[in-house]
Formats: structure tokens, C-alpha cells, sequence
């Protein structure tokens, strides 16, 4: 009978340690750069959207913040300047404002181009879409609380 007993604490004991291991866990994933990233942290509100927003250098234009879908906002920019020199500043602008960026597609040749970047910022989820060509540049920004099931930032008008 005593090494049923034992038999019983040790299958005990093994379960719950497996339960432990395999259980959720409040840890963190997070990357800085351009780098993928998922990224827990602190809850974002829809009214603080526009300021986690940098404003691009040398916007001709800018139209929004219009809401969309998951209490998300869509800001649109025209931009005097180069694509790839603009999209460029605009990442390393997103990232000096705590975004941590990946760059999903790029684009470039006889003085057009364009980039796609993805991104989050504490719990924030960012879509950064922009391109044009020669001296014209135009970036569309969608951004929600958290990462939307449909993260779709359709281009404004142009």
C-alpha cells in the first residue's frame, strides 16, 4: 500500500509541474528596431492614438484622424520629398516614438517607390503604408488600441 501512496505523490507531483510548464505565462515579447515583434504592455486608449503619431518632415498635406473599424484612426499625408527618402524618416520617426517597426514590403526605381511597415506600440498596432514618385510622397496611417482581427488601412484619397 505504501508505494501506492508513493506511486500517487509522484504522478501528483509530475502533473502539477507538468501543468506549470505548459500553462500561460505573463511574459513579454519585445524587440526594438526593425525587428518583429510582438509586444505586450500597457492598454492604449483611442484618444491617445493621434499623439503615439509622428507627423512626417515636410508634410504638404495631411487630412484625418477619421475613425475606422476597432476604434482605430486613419490619417493620410502628402509629403514633399523623395519615396524612399521619405518612408525612410517616417520608420526612424515611428521608432524614436516607441514603435517597434517591421517592414513587410519595399519598393524602388527611376525615381518612384514605396514601403508597407507594420508595427506596435505597447498594446497599439500600427499599419504604415506609403509611396509616389520623383518629389511627391503619400503615406497612409492606420492605428488601433490593439491589433485588429482585419488590420486593412485602405489608402486615402489622393
Amino acid at each position: 500500500m505504501k508505494l501506492d501512496v508513493c506511486a500517487a505523490a509522484a504522478l501528483a507531483v509530475a502533473i502539477g509541474l507538468t501543468g506549470t510548464a505548459c500553462g500561460n505565462s505573463d511574459s513579454e515579447t519585445t524587440t526594438t528596431g526593425s525587428s518583429a515583434a510582438t509586444t505586450t504592455g500597457s492598454p492604449v486608449d483611442s484618444a491617445q492614438l493621434p499623439s503615439l503619431v509622428p507627423t512626417p518632415a515636410n508634410s504638404q498635406t495631411t487630412k484625418g484622424p477619421d475613425s475606422i473599424p476597432d476604434n482605430g484612426i486613419h490619417l493620410h499625408y502628402q509629403v514633399n520629398g523623395a519615396p524612399n527618402d521619405v518612408l525612410s524618416a517616417y520608420k526612424a520617426a515611428l521608432e524614436s516614438k516607441g514603435w517597434a517597426v517591421t517592414t513587410i514590403v519595399t519598393s524602388g526605381g527611376a525615381g518612384g517607390g514605396g514601403a508597407t511597415y507594420t508595427g506596435t506600440n505597447g498594446s497599439a498596432y500600427g499599419v504604415f503604408d506609403g509611396g509616389g514618385f520623383n518629389t511627391t510622397t503619400f503615406l497612409d496611417v492606420c492605428t488601433w488600441p490593439a491589433k485588429p482581427a482585419n488590420p486593412n488601412c485602405t489608402r486615402g484619397d489622393r
